[in-house]
């Protein structure tokens, strides 16, 4: 009997997912100096991730 291929491992898994974590956005706010130390984590603005 064949694995469901919802339950492989995560190393196969390679699609760009489209929404980021908290600490993700904080990055690339910070990158783009959109974000200084201070400033609030709830509520961030829109980010897109990096291509």
């Amino acid at each position: 009997m064949s694995q469901h291929r919802s339950l492989k491992g995560s190393s196969t898994i390679a699609a760009k997912r489209n929404v980021l974590k908290r600490f993700e956005r904080v990055e690339v706010l910070k990158r783009r100096n959109q974000w200084k130390e201070g400033d609030r984590v709830i509520g961030l603005r829109k980010t897109k991730p990096d291509a």
